[in-house]
């Protein structure tokens, strides 16, 4: 018997699933107009990584994915099943760690970005 993310993975990969997704992700409006990445840029592909069952690559793609992601499920976990207190006290704490990430990777990136900028001129 194999386990279910196997089942998963074997099920979207059989429909072609996945191709049909990595054709169809939503361009960037940020990135179209000023040619560079965004904040969220990579987030479509790193879950679409993730979906592949490709963890490093997910993580090289866009590093915030995961927690993210995370994050989303507590939220909704939260709308059913009220985990957190009456001041919100664990979901905005999770909000800075993840806000935190997020901007410290897109810093990396630009950080990076800029080197190379300075390197080419």
């Amino acid at each position: 018997m194999l386990p279910g993310y196997i089942k998963l993975q074997i099920f979207c990969s059989q429909l072609g699933f996945i191709h049909w997704l990595q054709n169809h992700l939503i361009p960037c409006p940020f990135k179209y107009i000023t040619g560079i990445d965004c904040p969220g840029c990579g987030f479509q592909r790193s879950v679409m990584a993730l979906i592949q069952g490709d963890l490093h690559k997910s993580f090289g793609l866009y590093p915030p994915a995961i927690p993210l992601m995370l994050f989303f499920a507590y939220g909704i976990a939260d709308g059913y099943f009220k985990l957190d207190t009456q001041k919100s006290t664990v979901k905005k704490t999770l909000f800075m760690i993840v806000g935190s990430m997020v901007l410290i990777s897109y810093g990396v990136k630009m950080y990076g970005l800029y080197q190379r900028y300075n390197t080419s001129a």
